[in-house]
């Protein structure tokens, strides 16, 4: 199942996308439900990972490497600071793993886009 996460800067959940399948390609998904069109016309900057490179100006991801060339100090560095800029998100969403039914669903995105909710509002209460 793919499963989109927003949070904030200090790693509070925010909100759990309805679940698509697992082949769904995660800009695919953040395409699909919204979720940079709508931090846009709010205002609030995206910080993502490599896969969502490609998804406009709005959202800020990791430089990538070009062919047979080394980052530069500079490049190295602005990707060190995103890193360390998007850890509390990465730690939210590393404390949804240990949730079994997150690694080993077998139902319908239907029915783990309600699990998927109740499990928010379990770690927004924990």
């Amino acid at each position: 199942m793919n499963v989109q996460v927003v949070a904030d800067p200090a790693g509070k959940l925010l909100w759990i996308s309805p679940a698509l399948p697992g082949r769904t390609h995660d800009l695919t998904a953040a395409r699909a439900h919204r979720i940079i069109r709508i931090c846009e016309r709010q205002g609030v900057p995206v910080l993502a990972d490599r896969a969502h490179i490609g998804a406009g100006s709005w959202v800020t991801t990791p430089i990538r490497r070009r062919p047979h060339q080394d980052l530069t100090a500079t490049e190295r560095t602005i990707n060190r600071a995103l890193s360390a800029a998007r850890a509390p998100v990465e730690r939210s969403v590393a404390r949804l793993k240990p949730w079994r039914i997150f690694r080993r669903t077998r139902c319908s995105p239907n029915r783990m886009s309600v699990i998927a909710k109740a499990v928010l509002t379990l770690e927004r209460h924990h």
